[in-house]
């Protein structure tokens, strides 16, 4: 039996009525109210944070040198920001984990491909890489200290260990979420090997990659902080590590969460003006956050 051809008019209208029932029309929204409804939640977060913090303090619970008010943290902090050691920990431990994670990029992306793509590399080196990841990164730091000495290079094989299985392995699930027709199709069209996994395998594992990139950058911010905590030489420079160990050491907890706080900042701002828009970006080009 024949479907009914329709005229040209009335196909244009279903088109048109098609289309009008995927597209989300959003009204246009002033910038500073969408800037206001992002910013409150979190405000108001941190609010209730530091009032139940001053009520633990006023109360008593510990000591006030082992628990400092909030007003005593933040006149620490500002006079850390105000010699420039905070700023200079913050542009060390950043420098540091920024270059940490470019290498385990490089490292990490080929490897996921080839763990992914080779059958009997993955039955090999598949079981290592998932061991690795759940292995906390602070158990690395004194081989490398032993291996490597008191330097920079026990820090960034410390990061790198604790980054390289992340980013690894969120390639190879991207991989195994692949649907087989977009491989077949590729090698119809003659994209085979690298040609195939630039041009069909990277963008279609792009969300999954992307979260691997995105646990791989927080593990190697947690690594670095445990190898900076313990990895402490004078040539080292002073980095958020360094700084947590030295309010240590002067059994000054303010000091502590200064660099605590210094720690959360970065964590979230990579997070804010790197993960999160790119992310955005990705999902928007497949569609999925039309308007957004």
């Amino acid at each position: 039996m024949t479907a009914p051809v329709l005229p040209q008019d009335d196909l244009a209208s279903l088109e048109a009525g098609l289309d009008a029932l995927e597209t989300h029309e959003l009204a246009r929204t002033p910038r500073w109210q969408r800037v206001l409804s992002a910013a409150w939640p979190p405000a108001v977060a941190v609010g209730l944070l530091l009032l139940v913090w001053e009520l633990v303090y006023r109360a008593g619970v510990k000591p006030t040198y082992a628990l400092p008010s909030p007003a005593d943290v933040g006149t620490v902090l500002l006079d850390q920001l105000r010699d420039g050691s905070l700023l200079e920990a913050i542009g060390t431990s950043v420098q540091r984990g920024g270059l940490g994670f470019l290498i385990a990029l490089a490292i990490g992306t080929p490897l996921g491909l080839l763990v992914g793509r080779v059958r009997v590399v993955r039955r090999g080196i598949g079981p290592i890489l998932s061991g690795l990841q759940s292995l906390p990164s602070v158990a690395w730091v004194p081989a490398a200290i032993i291996f490597f000495g008191l330097g920079e290079t026990a820090i960034y094989a410390v990061v790198l260990l604790g980054a390289v299985p992340s980013i690894a392995n969120g390639m190879v699930s991207g991989i195994d979420q692949v649907p087989p027709l977009f491989l077949r199709v590729g090698r119809v069209l003659g994209a085979r090997g690298i040609s195939s996994a630039r041009h069909v395998l990277l963008p279609a594992v792009l969300p999954a990659y992307l979260g691997g990139l995105r646990q791989g950058w927080a593990f190697s911010w947690r690594s670095l902080m445990a190898a900076e905590l313990i990895v402490s030489s004078p040539e080292l420079g002073l980095g958020l590590g360094q700084l947590l160990d030295q309010g240590r050491l002067l059994n000054d907890m303010s000091l502590v969460f200064a660099g605590i706080l210094g720690i959360l900042v970065v964590g979230i701002a990579v997070e804010l003006c790197l993960f999160a828009p790119l992310e955005k970006r990705v999902l928007r080009r497949r569609g999925l956050l039309v308007g957004k």
